[in-house]
């Protein structure tokens, strides 16, 4: 073969490699996305009652890890902006992991542990985490099994994962867009692939009941009139944020005895056997 035929070969191989990774969906969210998250997930409403729900359930499963010797490692998959690591701290070590450079560099500005990898291949051994965490993270993943089976892989024995998913199709939104989800779950659907992975699922609930409602309603609007946000995290009014955080975050209490029957998201807590 000629020189010039070679690297006629070559450079046809590069361009396909190029439109291969131009088509496919990224597991990151888009640019712009990482920046707003940054700026509100201290004080917006969806953020605040979030966590404040995950508590609940972080309290629970930290009561029954028995870890003597050293302090409860925990990892945090899909980590963000690093809000989640940051809440988690209260609990043990947490670190995080994130597939987006744009992510992790406003987790460092903060002075918190991660890396860079892909939930399907997590850089860490087997067994070093007592408790794992992805928190509306598996429906970015072309195969959520296989980032769910690594997630057991490197939970310890024993050891605790907590989820937390979008709920329903038919609930889709610009939100799901510009987050480049594959899915929104039932909760069958996504205690079907958690146990495939390898858990035993201790409980799982719907969460968010309280702004079903209106979520619905705003989302559907936006479907029939074609109004796009830039991201649906700048939709509040910022006078409202402490009430509806306040709101959202009461879920909480009957979170504790009662399980949902819907609600625009699922949180499920399994344990490695």
């Amino acid at each position: 073969m000629s020189q010039n035929a070679l690297l006629i070969r070559v450079i046809r191989v590069h361009s396909w490699q190029n439109d291969l990774m131009s088509t496919a969906l990224p597991q990151e969210m888009q640019q712009h996305t990482y920046a707003i998250m940054d700026e509100v997930e201290g004080s917006h409403w969806w953020f605040v009652g979030r966590r404040a729900i995950l508590e609940g359930f972080l309290r629970s499963i930290i009561g029954k890890i028995r870890n003597p010797q050293s302090a409860i490692r925990i990892l945090d998959v899909g980590c963000g902006t690093g809000a989640n690591i940051e809440m988690l701290s209260q609990f043990g070590d947490a670190e995080g992991v994130d597939v987006s450079d744009d992510a992790l560099e406003f987790c460092r500005q903060k002075g918190l542990k991660v890396q860079k990898g892909l939930a399907e291949t997590l850089p860490y051994a087997d067994e070093s985490f007592d408790l794992t965490t992805a928190l509306d993270v598996i429906e970015h993943l072309d195969d959520d099994v296989a980032g769910l089976k690594e997630m057991f892989r490197v939970t310890k024995s024993g050891g605790y994962s907590l989820f937390f998913v979008p709920a329903f199709m038919w609930l889709w939104g610009v939100q799901d867009d510009i987050s480049h989800h594959r899915i929104r779950y039932t909760r069958k659907q996504i205690t079907e692939r958690i146990e495939k992975a390898g858990y035993k699922v201790e409980r799982a609930t719907y969460a968010n009941i309280t702004f079903f409602p209106p979520i619905l309603a705003g989302r559907t609007l936006m479907k029939l009139t074609g109004i796009k946000p830039e991201s649906e995290n700048n939709i509040t009014i910022s006078g409202l944020n402490g009430i509806l955080g306040k709101i959202f975050s009461s879920e909480s209490l009957w979170l504790k005895n009662f399980n949902f029957p819907f609600g625009v998201s699922i949180v499920v807590v399994a344990r490695k056997k």
